[in-house]
């Protein structure tokens, strides 16, 4: 039998059921996806402890970035795992479609996801004293998206990659440039102009920046609203691109 092209809710919610099982019964992931982030946060606030100003400028930014990071790394190594292990091919040999392949393991990963970046924003804003001007309901929304962001990311780059070490080689290719560039050690608009034209088609920068207009406004901003949109959108497309380039056979 062939795959069906169209989307459906229990094909869809299957996968996702399925995925999360299998991360059930990996507690070394869990802990990677959930409790890394917060020890990093944890670790800066006390770098810091002499300056907590400092933390305040930066925690905003890397609560968004650490479930950026953590779950791109996850989730394109899992599901490289899944494709050389014949599994995905074994999937998509039934009436499972690219489509609801794709969208079950977003929907795992994100809901892990919602876990992941709720303890990182209570603990940064409640535990951490992150100074936050704006609701943390915001701050929270935004480390979400990021960590959607990465979940598409990696679901993306993982058709690309022949091995987990492969993989992980995409990290300084896709998340180092940004990092660099997406405003957390310097403005965005102090780089040299090539920097920051090229910093502006870059998606983290606008997660960095939705972070930064919570820290610094109480109401919502339209350059908040534009931020976050920009954010679901590039993972939304991405998700789409990723669907479109799964493989349906392991090499």
């Amino acid at each position: 039998m062939t795959a069906t092209s169209a989307l459906s809710l229990p094909r869809t919610t299957a996968t996702a059921a399925r995925v999360l099982c299998q991360l059930r019964h990996d507690p070394r992931t869990i802990a990677l996806m959930i409790l890394v982030p917060c020890v990093m946060l944890f670790l800066l606030r006390y770098v810091f402890d002499g300056s907590a100003r400092t933390f305040d400028t930066i925690g905003a930014s890397l609560l968004g970035i650490f479930p950026l990071i953590t779950m791109f790394l996850v989730t394109s190594i899992a599901t490289l795992r899944e494709r050389t292990s014949g599994t995905l091919e074994r999937l998509l040999a039934m009436p499972l479609g690219k489509g609801d392949l794709i969208a079950g393991y977003a929907l795992a990963f994100g809901a892990v996801a919602v876990v992941q970046s709720a303890l990182a924003t209570g603990l940064a804003v409640w535990f951490l004293d992150l100074d936050v001007v704006g609701s943390p309901w915001l701050l929270l929304l935004v480390a979400l998206l990021d960590a959607l962001l990465g979940t598409a990311l990696g679901l993306f780059v993982s058709a690309f990659a022949a091995s987990e070490f492969q993989a992980v080689q995409f990290m300084p290719a896709v998340i180092f440039p940004q990092l660099l560039l997406c405003g957390l050690f310097t403005p965005r608009d102090a780089m040299h102009p090539v920097l920051e034209a090229v910093s502006d088609v870059l998606p983290m920068s606008y997660a960095v920046d939705g972070m930064n207009e919570v820290l610094h406004h109480a109401d919502l901003t339209t350059a908040f609203l534009r931020d976050v949109t920009i954010v679901a959108a590039v993972a939304l497309l991405v998700l789409t691109l990723g669907a479109a380039t799964l493989k349906r056979r392991s090499t």
